[in-house]
């Protein structure tokens, strides 16, 4: 490990990625101001630009001796630099799918680029904060930016409704973390992460000592299940999903997953992981809660939206498993799922995105009826998207369910992994549901096959079979999520 001084203007390489998006974000905003209304589109593709360049260079950090800069507070390791490439990929697939939504919906503005850039600043952060005050940062401009971008639709009442139930929510679950946070630090002394975890360690702690710790355990891991979204701190979850812009609910509930996760690997497995008995229990109650909730609740739904919601509240507990078995391939495993996740999630909205149209967003189960009639090809991408999710084989989304109950079994907890199957037995109902209104339903003849740029087809066709050609090589990316512990 490398420690450089605070301002070795030769270690701010650690941080090129970050200082290059936001130098981007302000030249975006700046001539976004000047540019007419025939040439804003100029603003997208300086997006994208910026989100591939931002990619190049994180991706370059790659195998860089782990390095931590400005004073102990930023680390550049490996597993930081692969989730800000996942994350930008996941980023640019998001924006080629909104692009689309926001031209039907009168929504394309410069503010919203801007946004979703400045949002991915605060993830960036919080994937590479070593203290405890760079890990909150990066969650208050991760927060504001989506409170914001879930108000951009300001004609719409759900959507404002939206935004004031995940900012109130918000705060709420910020100020508990950061309260968590304060314990930590008070009886630790210290703001970093690594000096947290010798703390931590010591042989010496008194039962006092533990207790506080403990007490402020319980608040981190509050503020970390409600940024991912775990029961019983999931309330916002369905309001926000299906009030919100469809091209904002997919950005919400795939790129901050990644972020939310590397913040659990720096504060509960980095920086508490002499505490994993106490967390691993709390874990374990919140994921099955999760699962039971989500896999029960999604049954009673009718808006799309809602029902990938309470599918998402389902998946978190599955990677709150493999964190609760305290083990590295049960780390691994909890990182592949929710990176396979946010490559089901994109290719779903993304479906849903492409049959909309101006005065209709697609967000009810019924609008698909007899979609294989008048559009086969959304059909079939739609049907891998719901067999995956659904956890059926060969495709992505079984492996990862897979490996979760392998190191679920492996640890022990025989009844979780019982009760675990049980309920994702039950939850294919509800996408085997999406797949008989499609294939065995007739649609209203007044539908029409939907005309879509072919930049978004091509992408969600892409993403779509990446479902099943990764799911026929699963321990590649398995190996490659545990090589980041």
């Amino acid at each position: 490990m490398i420690n450089t001084p605070l301002f070795d203007t030769t270690s701010l390489m650690a941080a090129l990625p970050e200082i290059f998006l936001l130098s981007a974000i302000v030249v975006v905003l700046l001539l976004d101001l000047f540019l007419t209304k025939p040439f804003k589109q100029v603003t997208y593709y300086l997006t994208q630009l910026s989100l591939l360049t931002t990619g190049v260079l994180a991706f370059n950090l790659i195998g860089e001796p782990e390095t931590i800069i400005l004073g102990n507070s930023f680390i550049l390791d490996d597993m930081a630099s692969v989730f800000k490439v996942f994350m930008m990929v996941a980023a640019m697939v998001a924006m080629v799918y909104s692009r689309h939504y926001l031209l039907q919906h009168s929504l394309f503005r410069g503010e919203y680029f801007v946004l979703v850039m400045l949002s991915i600043l605060g993830m960036m952060v919080m994937v590479s904060g070593h203290s405890l005050l760079t890990l909150y940062l990066g969650l208050e401009i991760l927060s504001l930016s989506l409170y914001t971008l879930i108000a951009i639709a300001r004609n719409r009442a759900g959507a404002v409704e939206a935004a004031l139930k995940y900012f109130v929510l918000g705060a709420i679950a910020s100020g508990l973390l950061l309260y968590g946070m304060s314990m930590i630090y008070g009886i630790s002394g210290s703001l970093n992460i690594s000096e947290i975890a010798v703390f931590a360690n010591s042989a010496t702690l008194a039962s006092r000592e533990v207790l506080i710790i403990n007490f402020g355990l319980v608040f981190l891991v509050i503020g970390i299940a409600f940024k991912l979204g775990a029961v019983p701190f999931h309330m916002w979850v369905p309001d926000v999903y299906q009030g919100a812009p469809t091209s904002v609910t997919m950005f919400i509930s795939t790129v901050p997953k990644i972020a939310a996760v590397a913040m659990l690997v720096r504060l509960l497995i980095d920086g508490l992981g002499a505490m994993q008995p106490y967390w691993s229990d709390l874990f374990t109650v919140l994921a099955i809660l999760s699962i039971v909730l989500g896999s029960i609740v999604a049954l009673l739904q009718t808006n799309i939206k809602r029902l990938l919601a309470y599918s998402t509240i389902s998946h978190i507990g599955f990677v709150l498993l493999g964190f609760a078995t305290g083990v590295i391939t049960g780390y691994g495993a909890a990182v592949f799922y929710i990176l396979v996740y946010v490559l089901m999630s994109l290719a779903a909205f993304g479906v849903i995105i492409l049959l909309n149209k101006k005065g209709f967003e697609a967000d009810l189960i019924s609008d698909y009826k007899g979609l294989s009639a008048h559009s086969p090809w959304s059909a079939l991408m739609m049907l891998i998207i719901m067999l995956s999710m659904a956890g059926i084989p060969p495709f992505i989304g079984f492996y990862a369910k897979l490996f979760i109950l392998q190191q679920v079994i492996s640890s022990g907890m025989i009844t979780v992994a019982i009760i675990v199957v049980v309920f994702a037995v039950i939850s294919a109902y509800y996408y085997l549901q999406i797949i008989k209104s499609m294939y065995f339903e007739d649609g209203d003849e007044a539908q029409e096959s939907i005309p879509a740029p072919i930049d978004i087809q091509l992408v969600v066709s892409i993403n779509a079979v990446l479902i099943l050609v990764v799911g026929l090589f699963p321990d590649f990316w398995m190996q490659l999520a545990l090589s980041l512990f």
